[in-house]
């Protein structure tokens, strides 16, 4: 078995969303001077690898932990969308996408995570792609940008109004690209937010 780890480290001034406020990681204890060691976080759920609720951009009244584990593990599919600005739907995508899968895209984007450009000039997911997801019956869509549209984010209202969960900021999604087969483990914090901060991981069948 080979586990492939799908996520960004949290470390101090991790890049975050334009406008979120910044994360701050600190060690607050030493073992030299306390006798113990000990760390503290301050971050954005939004910041880094994470899961996207519909709470954060519709009404809702569900809490990422209000979802039931089985939204966060599954068969994954793969779907290699590099090199494309506008990620539209194909005839080709109805029988490589598995129904009721967690489907990621490989946009290649993540080789810009630290510059400006991975929050300006990422890809984009059209109506129609969405509609295919839905109809697909995809329970969770990760990808490795950090978000599927842009200002008004319609794409994300639409997904979150049919069930769909949205992982972004994903790294080491190339490293799945000959992967025959792969299952997802996306599990958020059991926290009473919109959204959380995740660890992602593939494990390799």
């Amino acid at each position: 078995m080979k586990l492939i780890d799908l996520t960004h480290i949290i470390q101090n001034q991790i890049p975050v969303y334009p406008g979120d406020s910044e994360m701050e990681l600190i060690q607050t204890s030493t073992l030299t001077t306390d006798g113990y060691c000990n760390h503290q976080l301050t971050i954005n759920m939004h910041t880094g690898t994470h899961i996207d609720g519909p709470m954060h951009l519709i009404s809702s009244e569900l809490f990422i932990s209000d979802f039931p584990l089985d939204s966060f593990v599954g068969k994954g599919t793969l779907l290699n969308v590099s090199g494309m600005n506008r990620i539209e739907y194909k005839d080709e995508y109805e029988h490589l996408i598995s129904e009721g899968t967690i489907l990621i895209l490989y946009t290649g984007h993540s080789i810009y995570f630290g510059q400006e450009k991975y929050f300006t000039e990422h890809p984009t997911l059209t109506k129609e792609f969405a509609e295919l997801v839905v109809r697909k019956k995809i329970k969770l869509i990760g990808m490795d940008m950090p978000s599927p549209d842009k200002f008004p984010f319609e794409i994300h209202k639409y997904l979150f109004s049919n069930q769909v969960l949205i992982a972004e900021n994903l790294t080491n999604v190339d490293q799945l690209l000959k992967v025959n087969s792969f299952e997802i483990i996306a599990l958020p914090l059991l926290i009473n937010t919109d959204s959380s901060i995740a660890r992602i991981i593939a494990r390799l069948d």
